[in-house]
């Protein structure tokens, strides 16, 4: 029943505002946008089910996941225009069919545009975002330290071989001295995803390349993506810690589970296994795929943890729900016992191949210790 209710809704709204209030329910124009949105309400369950579900149909999953994103734009904003946009007429005293074919135009107007925008902002490179972060008890001999920071890359059904490349090149010219993957790597199988994932292989980093699982890897097989980034060069942190040094100083780099993980034997966020034989006199930088796991880090006098996730809300207004779910959306945040927290918005997308208002980042976190005065 939530399967169609929630297209019911979603459809419901643009149907009112671009089709009945608009025509008047009557002419040529009504019946073919009834049309249509019939079409979309019967076509978005079918191709989310063909692509999500048992079939995995990639053509299917490109469909559906494009209507779901461009529904949600034309929902949003038709919410938009019926509230403040009739409300705006109302009050210069243009009212009835005018308000409403006004506010239908203005709608399909701004739709059409955020749509192409998104498209694109969610297709190029990533924006580099670099971010100065003071933590307290970094050794001196660690000061300007580069942790580059890319997560829900989300290889999928759209072929991304080529912008994964292009993520490499950018990555490597930041001179990262760490790397880090925060989870949420791929959509699929290793064996349909792996040629996009495989140019992740050249990212240079002399201190180490780190990844932990996210959510997604839950929904697939998340061993074998574990093993597969292992097998091209990356450290899987799976509940577990290194220590690394660089120009005599240590840092302890460790990662946790996602919390989807439990379903798996063997699997789901561990922090006191992960942090295990660590010098507890050195500061920690954890990866940690939600940012809610922010609790338990703090709990831990972890220093910094990394995070994704939320992917800033990936298309405006989503992130008010997203808000609902996690403490943070996007950025650098402290939290209890002088804990911090880098939310990032994610470098790629899931499902609709749209960003609005939340663009995607390659992330610089540039450490720096506590006294040294400089701040996130």
């Amino acid at each position: 029943m939530m399967f169609l209710l929630i297209p019911a809704l979603l459809f419901a709204l643009p149907w009112w505002t671009l089709v009945a209030a608009p025509t008047g329910g009557s002419g040529a124009l009504f019946w073919a946008g009834t049309a249509v949105c019939v079409l979309g309400f019967l076509g978005l369950p079918a191709a989310m089910f063909l692509g999500h579900g048992p079939a995995q149909s990639d053509p299917a999953l490109i469909v559906g996941d494009t209507m779901l994103g461009v529904l949600w734009v034309v929902f949003s904003w038709s919410l938009l225009g019926v509230v403040f946009g009739r409300g705006a007429l109302a009050v210069a005293g243009v009212d009835g069919q005018l308000a409403a074919r006004i506010v239908a135009v203005g709608v399909l107007a701004v739709a059409a545009v955020l749509v192409a925008w998104g498209v694109y902002e969610a297709r190029r490179v990533p924006r580099v975002r670099t971010v100065d972060v003071a933590i307290d008890g970094l050794a001196g001999e660690l000061d300007g330290l580069r942790v580059v920071v890319v997560t829900d890359t989300h290889y999928a059904a759209l072929d991304r071989q080529g912008w994964s490349e292009r993520v490499v090149e950018v990555v490597n010219s930041l001179q990262p001295d760490i790397a880090c993957h925060a989870g949420d790597l791929a959509d699929g199988s290793v064996e349909r995803r792996r040629a996009q994932v495989d140019p992740l292989g050249k990212v240079d980093a002399p201190l180490g390349r780190f990844y932990i699982t996210g959510n997604h890897e839950y929904f697939g097989d998340a061993q074998g993506w574990i093993d597969h980034m292992a097998s091209i060069g990356w450290q899987p942190l799976h509940n577990e810690h290194r220590t690394l040094t660089h120009r005599g100083a240590r840092l302890v780099i460790a990662g946790i589970d996602d919390p989807t993980g439990t379903g798996l034997p063997g699997h789901g966020p561990d922090l006191p296994a992960a942090l295990a034989g660590a010098d507890p006199a050195l500061p920690v930088v954890l990866l940690a795929h939600q940012p809610k796991q922010i609790a338990d880090s703090a709990a831990a006098g972890v220093a910094l943890q990394i995070s994704g996730h939320t992917h800033g809300g990936q298309i405006w207004p989503f992130h008010y729900l997203v808000r609902l779910d996690q403490p943070v959306v996007a950025g650098l945040s402290r939290h209890a016992n002088n804990t911090q927290l880098y939310t990032s918005r994610g470098t790629g997308f899931w499902g609709p191949q749209l960003r609005v208002f939340a663009p995607s980042e390659i992330t610089v976190l540039v450490l720096h210790p506590e006294l040294s005065g400089a701040a996130g």
